[in-house]
C-alpha cells in the first residue's frame, strides 16, 4: 500500500456501526511468529486443529497476553478431541467450521467456551439456517465457500449480508486483505457486525504471518 493510500485510509474512520471492530488473526502456526503477531494485540488468535490444513497446529502455544483470546479451529471433530485441545492449550474460544449441530455447539458452550459457528457463503445464503443456532453460539462467522475450509483468499458477495436478520454478532471472513478495508469502510453492514477474521491475505507462507501488512492493518483498525 502506497503512503498516499495509507494516509487516506487512516483519515477515514469507520461508520458508527463499525467503529471498534474486533480483530481475529487466524491460522497461526509458528511459535516465534505467534509471539511477534501477539505484540499487535489482536482480540483473537486462531489455531487450526485439522490435519488436512496446511496451517494445522501441532506445537505449543507461547505464553500470550490474557486479553488475547486463544481460539481453536475445528472441522467436524469429536467433542473429546476438542476438549482435549482446549485443556492442553487453555483455549478460551472454539470456532467450528464443519457440519456441527446446534446441540453440539450448546454442549461446548455449556463448559464456558465462546463458540463461533462458521457458515460458508458464495452468491446467496439461506439465513433461516441460523435460527436453530441462536442462543447456542456466541458468534456467527461468514466465510467464502471454496475448496478449503477457510484460507481460500477470496471474498464473497458482501451484499448478501445486508439481509442479515439476526442480532447475534458476527465476524466477516474470506479473502480480506488491505485492499478490502476501504470497502469495509463504505459498506453498510448490520449493527451486529462484530469483527473481521484475517488469514491467508496476510501471510508470507501458510501459517507464517506478514508483520508489515498486519501493522498496516492495525493502523486502520486500531486496538479496541
Amino acid at each position: 500500500m502506497n503512503s498516499e493510500l495509507k494516509n487516506k485510509e487512516k483519515s477515514r474512520p469507520f461508520p458508527d456501526g463499525q467503529r471498534g471492530l474486533k480483530l481475529k488473526i487466524c491460522g497461526m502456526k509458528f511459535p516465534e511468529n505467534i509471539e511477534q503477531v501477539a505484540v499487535l494485540q489482536p482480540d483473537y488468535l486462531g489455531f487450526i486443529f485439522f490435519e488436512k490444513s496446511p496451517r494445522n497446529f501441532e506445537v505449543a502455544i507461547p505464553e500470550l497476553d490474557k486479553a488475547i483470546k486463544k481460539t481453536g479451529v475445528f472441522v467436524d471433530a469429536s467433542l473429546d478431541f476438542i476438549l482435549e485441545k482446549v485443556k492442553k492449550h487453555e483455549l478460551q474460544a472454539v470456532q467450528l467450521h464443519g457440519k456441527e449441530s446446534p446441540e453440539f455447539c450448546a454442549a461446548l458452550k455449556a463448559v464456558g467456551l465462546e463458540i463461533i459457528k462458521v457458515f460458508s457463503v458464495k452468491d446467496s445464503f439461506d439465513f433461516s439456517i441460523l435460527q436453530q443456532y441462536e442462543s447456542k453460539v456466541d458468534f456467527f462467522l461468514f466465510d467464502t465457500k471454496g475448496k478449503a475450509k477457510g484460507g481460500n483468499g477470496i471474498t464473497f458477495d458482501w451484499e448478501v449480508l445486508k439481509n442479515y436478520p439476526s442480532e447475534t454478532p458476527f465476524f466477516l471472513s474470506g479473502g480480506i486483505g488491505l485492499e478490502e478495508i476501504g470497502r469495509l469502510k463504505d459498506f453498510e453492514f448490520s449493527k451486529a457486525f462484530y469483527g473481521i477474521d484475517v488469514n491467508s491475505r496476510f501471510e508470507l507462507e501458510p501459517g507464517f504471518k506478514n508483520l508489515d501488512t498486519l501493522k498496516e492493518l492495525r493502523t486502520i483498525i486500531p486496538q479496541r
